[in-house]
């Protein structure tokens, strides 16, 4: 990014105040999100991570006035209570699927594709279902469950349409309706989603995923995150719809700086996953409990793995009782521990993103823009349409 200049004069450190709010669901719903911060919590399943989690993270965005959202598998007891503003999934698997329960939520996310496997379904393994698991999403104990990979209740566009249209009406238009794509066919999805009556639109890169997502599909299928804002803001502006409807980007999510460049490609809030699962301690050789750090290094060895190294978040045997199910092993990530750390996650996030806005003359983040941008390699160019460093040139566009 570009700091500001004798053009255009940088903000006084932390002394002059940086904007921060977001408001999100403008289009149709009578009650659209309102958040302290652009950033915001993705969804991931009570099942994929436990029930510890799921409450530790509703208060953490509590705390710093953002959303979560539920994920696969329907909404817990505990996350909606402590979660001020709760974003309700609607998946292809119908797993835990509510009426009531929408009609607790602030937001619906309709999930048409996940950057991480875009086309394919997930999969929760069975030692992963417990009782409670199975008994939300109606499927029987210890058996591995497969998400469908397309909605069976639609299968094109006017289809969408009208499920939006009834789940609207089930909310009684107050709720606002966010459709999520992965990246793959970017302009394409953006269009759809918006001609399907989408408040906002959430567009999911490939640089995310955990649990039993394929390797072929996290290497080869999808798009990188920011290369898909600039498609996804160019499909809004075809349509004159840039601000009318909002743009979530997700997947790839780690700093302040990564969300700076994707609000100044165009983006009105990002979304996080991964990110907040390291600062729970995933792969961390240590937990908390009751106060004192417990080495773990021995029971990363007893997986097979070490800390920094794994990938068990499939088989529920998280030595740090983040992406588990197992009654020992969950209780490793107390609630208080969980929601403190992921607080001071989302709080450093912002302050890294008002501090660059800061240096590019901005008093408010969503007053990036690609002038604040430049690419330092001729591919990072050509796919965000910005130009390349210490020239005028973006890359097919002409000199």
């Amino acid at each position: 990014m570009l700091g500001a200049s004798l053009s255009r004069y940088p903000l006084e450190g932390y002394r002059e105040k940086c904007a921060t709010k977001t408001v999100l669901g403008t289009r149709y719903a009578t009650k659209p999100i309102v958040l302290d911060i652009p950033i915001t919590i993705a969804g991931m399943s009570f099942g994929a991570l436990s029930a510890n989690v799921k409450e530790a993270l509703g208060r953490a965005a509590t705390a710093v006035g953002t959303s979560t959202t539920t994920g696969d598998g329907g909404m817990t007891k505990e996350e909606r209570q402590s979660s001020k503003t709760l974003v309700y999934q609607c998946l292809p698997s119908r797993y835990g699927f509510n009426p009531d329960d929408l009609r607790k939520a602030d937001a619906i996310e309709v999930v048409i594709g996940q950057g991480a496997k875009p086309g394919g379904g997930g999969m929760l393994l069975g030692q992963k279902v417990n009782p409670r698991v199975a008994k939300m999403r109606t499927l029987p104990e210890g058996v591995d469950q497969r998400s469908a990979c397309r909605h069976p209740d639609w299968t094109g566009p006017d289809d969408l349409a009208i499920k939006i249209r009834e789940l609207r009406e089930i909310t009684d238009w107050e709720k606002p309706i966010y459709v999520k794509v992965g990246a793959t066919r970017v302009p394409h999805d953006v269009k759809l989603a918006v001609h399907s009556g989408a408040d906002v639109v959430v567009v999911d890169g490939m640089q995310g995923g955990t649990a039993a997502t394929q390797t072929c599909f996290i290497e080869h299928v999808g798009i990188p995150t920011l290369a898909a804002v600039r498609q996804a803001v160019d499909a809004l502006e075809d349509l004159n719809m840039k601000g009318k409807v909002q743009l979530i980007v997700s997947g790839g999510i780690r700093s302040g700086a990564d969300a700076a460049k994707a609000l100044a490609l165009g983006a009105d809030a990002v979304s996080i996953g991964q990110g907040v699962l390291f600062s729970l301690g995933c792969n961390s050789d240590t937990y908390i409990h009751k106060g004192q750090h417990i080495e773990a290094t021995q029971d990363y060895a007893a997986i097979g793995t070490k800390p920094g190294f794994c990938h068990h978040c499939h088989t529920g045997q998280c030595p740090v009782g983040v992406t588990t199910q197992d009654e020992v092993l969950e209780q490793r990530l107390e609630v208080e521990t969980g929601a403190n750390r992921v607080k001071n996650y989302l709080k450093t996030l912002t302050m890294e993103l008002t501090t660059l806005a800061r240096a590019c003359g901005k008093q408010d983040v969503h007053h990036l823009e690609r002038e604040d941008l430049v690419a330092l390699t001729i591919e990072a160019a050509a796919m965000a349409g910005v130009p390349l460093a210490g020239t005028s040139w973006i890359p097919g566009r002409g000199f």
